[in-house]
Formats: structure tokens, C-alpha cells, sequence
């Protein structure tokens, strides 16, 4: 029954998203499940964010770790928000599906932040980031009609 639950809250997580295609979870409206998106590039490494440091952007609510940070995404959000959307980079690119990215999953690629839904995933994405940002920088364009 556990099993069950776990594939039926995977199935609806993964269908969820803000207006602006931010993941957001199913039963959140929090974008990178709270995580402090500046902490990856300042501190290089995953932080939860803070209730009393959030900020609405593209629909989402995003979390921050410190007052600092905060301003830092205000004055540019593109240079910290994950790409595309913070859905897994290899499943946009492998599959051109909305996976939910798992904030403990992730690497900075040319100053751009990149999650990925677990372990084994971002172990197939790391033998060959660049050719999937390109397959997935032409997917997600799509992906925005959908």
C-alpha cells in the first residue's frame, strides 16, 4: 500500500506547476521544494530557505536562507532561478517530460543552476551535460505549450 501511495503522490508531483511552469509539488505552491536557489551559487551546496525570507516570483513562492539572498534573487531572478523551471534537466531532455527536480540533486553548468529527480538520474545526465542542455534547451520551448 506504501508503494501504492509513493508512485501516486510521484505521478501527481510531478503534474504540478505554477502558472509560469515552476515546479512547485502537488500540495506546495513552494518552487525548488524551499530550498535557497542562491545558496548553490554562494555556498555551493543545498539549503532549505526560511518562511520569514520568502518571495512570490512567476506564481511560485521561492525561499531564502538569509535577508541577503533574498535581495539577490530580486535584483536577478533569471541568474538564479533553476532551468526549465526547476523540472529534472534530464528528464526534459531525455523524455521531454516535467519531472519533479529534487533540490539534493543538482549542478551549476556555465553559471545556470540544473536539478535532476534523483541519484540515478543525475548520474546518467553527468555522462553527457552538454549534449542534454541542448536537447533540453530545445524541448522545454515546447514543453511551455503543452
Amino acid at each position: 500500500m506504501a508503494q501504492l501511495f509513493g508512485v501516486i503522490m510521484l505521478f501527481l508531483g510531478s503534474t504540478a506547476w505554477a502558472g509560469n511552469n515552476i515546479y512547485t509539488g502537488w500540495f506546495s505552491n513552494k518552487a525548488v521544494s524551499g530550498y535557497d536557489t542562491v545558496a548553490y551559487f554562494t555556498e555551493h551546496k543545498a539549503v532549505k530557505g526560511k518562511a520569514k525570507f520568502k518571495f512570490k516570483y512567476m506564481d511560485a513562492e521561492w525561499y531564502f536562507d538569509s535577508a541577503e539572498n533574498l535581495k539577490l534573487f530580486k535584483n536577478n531572478p533569471d541568474k538564479y532561478r533553476p532551468q526549465y523551471g526547476g523540472f529534472c534537466a534530464w528528464a526534459v531532455a531525455a523524455k521531454m517530460q516535467r519531472a519533479p527536480g529534487d533540490p539534493n540533486y543538482w549542478k551549476i553548468v556555465d553559471g545556470k543552476l540544473y536539478l535532476n529527480y534523483d541519484n540515478s538520474v543525475q548520474q546518467k545526465w553527468l555522462k553527457d551535460i552538454p549534449g542534454f542542455i541542448q536537447k533540453a534547451d530545445e524541448n522545454w520551448p515546447k514543453m511551455l505549450d503543452q
